[in-house]
């Protein structure tokens, strides 16, 4: 009885060694993804920011040619 657990105490550490660098092995690779999802998110900020500048600068455009015109209208008027 004593070799027959000895046995599966053999069998369990050894089923908890593998389990164990399958799961290090999975938050490597998990490790590995996040940080290229922060990557890819600091990439879309950026270029959000970037978007952002642009949509500003056109609108004042925008607005200061609705001046231009507005200004114009009136002196015709």
């Amino acid at each position: 009885m004593l070799e027959a657990s000895l046995s599966q105490l053999e069998q369990l550490v050894s089923d908890l060694v593998q389990q164990n660098q399958d799961l290090q092995n999975t938050n490597a690779q998990l490790a590995t993804e996040l940080a290229q999802a922060k990557d890819d998110n600091d990439s879309l900020q950026l270029s959000l920011m970037e978007q952002e500048d642009k949509h500003g600068a056109t609108a004042a455009r925008i607005q200061a040619l609705v001046d231009r015109a507005t200004r114009s209208s009136a002196v015709s008027a």
